[in-house]
């Protein structure tokens, strides 16, 4: 039985399949399985906490724990109808993943949408969020590698209909009624038959004798176990008794006294060169995730070398498969695999020992570089056939191109969680900004191609947050008013006007220090959306006064053309209808300039609705006549039917409903059978 399961990842937190060679454990399942029902202590006691079950399955790294757990799940899948879902809670750094993050990706899973789901998760608690979409559900919840009960507290569903099921090292005693299950090593007959599973029954029943002394050399352990049996499966002339003596030979010290270890160096050691340096790379690999593509460019070697080797690498039970990441058709490189997590820190060592900091740089460019080609042909796969975005990758090698959008679709959401480590790996680097910053900007244009920009919500905050960090980093004052900017505006979208309005600030600091005019006007009119959300127009109308001064300053008129219009709106609505008449001639002299007659046209329809609020009717219809003019001029069919609609609106207000009905009347005509395509006489106006 192997610590990790074969998983293959259909969806996000997805239910991984039944692990393979599971052996044994037959009474820590009974067990378990009686625990489920069994009334808690605080139940006896009449104290009953009424939250759901939780069961721990506790070992050290490599006992075969997350196995157990996922197994067990399989087992009781059918009792819980409300969802079945499995979540890591420790990287393979060793760092604690955010509960946030965990929330966000059950949500998705539990297929909540929304403000709870994405949109809001940044302007309230998704953890809480979480919690209300479990409650009253059925739910089994396995959440492996704990590390402390402060991760499992938050996300325990509500009410007792839901189940736990938990993996760490030690207990978990600050969770009410947890029911441990402590593992040790297999038993000596659920060993051999590991072996036997393995190697084949042959060469063990030849010597039962010699399996039964390797079980107890391996002392139990699965993944010990595991990696023996592969050395033996792939040495078929070698005995199970010169195996024994090449374990003992592995010298013993204080970093190598596991069984793990001892039985990982003896794999190691007995790896051809280049697959022996590409598993010491893995340790690179970003979440502990991987396909063929990442090992090729770790490695530098081909890809059909990579996949060679990566089968290799999978026969010792040295990585366990992940399934595809995309849909189905997905190429064969597409494959992926997880580094076990009881190995990432030996390899990580190895790496360390026998690779230079050099080496091991230029391996983690060459994985990130393929990374952002990868992401490039994604998104151009959702641009249309022909296009030059199209064009350009089919100049990429066929391995990097996607077959379809649905298949570059699959592998992004398949591949999102590593696509985000890798963007992790390429900042926390240090010395690889520049490629940093080209990975999360493929990445971002990625989303935006196959994913709205409501259901990336939570992905695009932490990617322009990384950005902000290589900025600062770097000093760099432009790239960072860009992502201050960028992430204003993802506050903004969340409601978190208050928060964004402080960003602007900052931005328009960053933006002015690196005479970055875009960004600053971009800055000054986004300070004045935010404090017309918050109802206050005298300031909203300051900034974008700013705006408008700075527009001018740099000769950009559509620009100028939208802040008169936003001014003239803002008067309109505060009273102020001399000054908003005034905003509406300005915008229109400016879309005139651009030859925008269809802007021009909207201009004077909207100064035309200013008159009429401003009491003077006749003035208004004169205004929405011109305005007819103008957008028959410009062959406009939908502008010029919004003019005849305002027209009738008005006149029925001034108590003239005939001529209403005949301006309506004209519009839905046009509208209806597409009149007034060409330039129009003053002669066919309707009035």
């Amino acid at each position: 039985m192997t610590d990790r399961a074969l998983t293959v990842r259909t969806a996000a937190c997805a239910l991984p399949a039944a692990p393979p060679y599971f052996l044994g454990r037959r009474r820590e399942l009974r067990e378990l399985r009686a625990d489920i029902d069994r009334p808690g202590l605080a139940a006896l006691r009449g104290k009953d906490h009424g939250g759901c079950r939780v069961l721990l399955v506790a070992g050290r790294p490599g006992s075969g724990r997350t196995a157990l757990a996922i197994r067990l799940a399989r087992e009781v899948a059918d009792r819980y109808p409300g969802g079945q879902y499995f979540v890591r809670l420790t990287g393979v750094d060793g760092e604690p993943v955010p509960s946030a993050q965990i929330a966000r990706a059950v949500l998705r899973a539990l297929g909540e949408t929304g403000a709870e789901a994405d949109g809001g998760a940044e302007a309230e608690d998704p953890v809480a969020a979480l919690r209300s979409a479990l409650a009253g559900r059925r739910v089994l919840v396995v959440l492996d590698d704990t590390a402390t009960a402060d991760q499992v507290l938050p996300l325990l569903p509500p009410g007792p209909g839901g189940l736990v099921i938990a993996t760490s090292q030690g207990p978990l005693a600050a969770i009410p009624d947890v029911r441990p299950c402590t593992l040790g090593g297999l038993n000596t007959a659920a060993s051999v038959e590991l072996l036997s599973a393995v190697v084949g029954s042959t060469r063990v029943t030849c010597d039962p004798t010699a399996a039964e002394a390797l079980a107890e050399e391996c002392w139990g352990n699965p993944t010990a176990l595991r990696l023996m049996a592969g050395w033996l499966a792939a040495r078929p002339g070698m005995s199970v008794t010169d195996t024994i003596q090449a374990l003992r030979a592995i010298p013993v010290s204080s970093a190598m006294s596991a069984p793990v270890a001892r039985a990982f160096r003896l794999v190691h050691d007995g790896l051809t060169q280049p697959v022996a340096r590409l598993l010491r790379l893995l340790a690179l690999a970003p979440d502990g995730v991987l396909d063929a593509h990442t090992a090729s460019a770790l490695a530098g070697c081909p890809l059909s070398a990579a996949q060679a080797a990566l089968r290799e690498l999978l026969g010792y039970g040295l990585l366990h498969p992940e399934g595809t990441a995309g849909l189905e058709g997905a190429a064969d490189a597409d494959t992926e695999y997880r580094v076990p997590g009881c190995l990432h820190a030996l390899l990580r060592e190895q790496l360390d020992v026998a690779e230079r900091p050099a080496q091991v740089r230029l391996a983690t460019a060459r994985m990130l570089e393929r990374t952002v080609r990868r992401l490039q042909s994604c998104r151009a796969a959702a641009e249309p056939a022909g296009s030059a975005a199209r064009r350009k990758i089919e100049e990429l090698p066929r391995p990097l191109r996607f077959g379809s959008p649905g298949l570059a679709a699959g592998w992004l959401r398949g591949r999102l969680p590593v696509l985000l480590a890798a963007a992790r790996v390429a900042v926390a680097e240090g010395e690889l900004d520049t490629l940093a910053q080209r990975l999360i900007a493929a990445l971002v244009r990625a989303l935006d191609a196959h994913r709205g920009d409501t259901e990336a919500l939570p992905e695009l905050y932490e990617l322009h947050g990384l950005l902000l960090e290589v900025a600062e980093r770097r000093a760099l004052p432009r790239q960072q008013a860009a992502a201050l900017i960028n992430l204003a505006d993802l506050d903004t979208a969340a409601g978190r006007t208050k928060e964004a309005l402080e960003r602007y600030r900052t931005a328009l600091d960053a933006a002015r220090s690196g005479d970055d005019g875009l960004a600053a006007g971009r800055a000054l009119e986004a300070l004045g959306d935010s404090y017309l959300e918050l109802d206050d127009p005298q300031r909203a109308a300051d900034w974008y006064g700013r705006a408008l001064a700075l527009r001018q300053t740099r000769g950009e008129f559509v620009e100028q053309a939208r802040l008169h219009a936003r001014l003239a709106e803002l008067h309109t609505r505060t009273g102020q209808y001399p000054a908003a008449l005034r905003e509406w001639r300005a915008a229109g002299a400016v879309h005139r300039r651009l030859r925008d007659l269809s802007g021009y046209a909207m201009a004077l329809s909207e100064a035309a609705r200013v008159h009429e609020c401003a009491g003077q009717c006749e003035e208004s219809l004169r205004t929405y006549r011109d305005a007819l003019h103008w957008a028959r001029q410009a062959a406009d069919v939908p502008v010029e039917g919004a003019v005849l609609l305002r027209m009738a609106d008005t006149l029925e207000r001034a108590g003239d409903p005939a001529g209403a009905r005949l301006q309506r009347s004209a519009a839905e005509d046009l509208l209806r059978h597409g009149l007034g395509r060409g330039p129009r006489h003053d002669a066919d106006l309707p009035l």
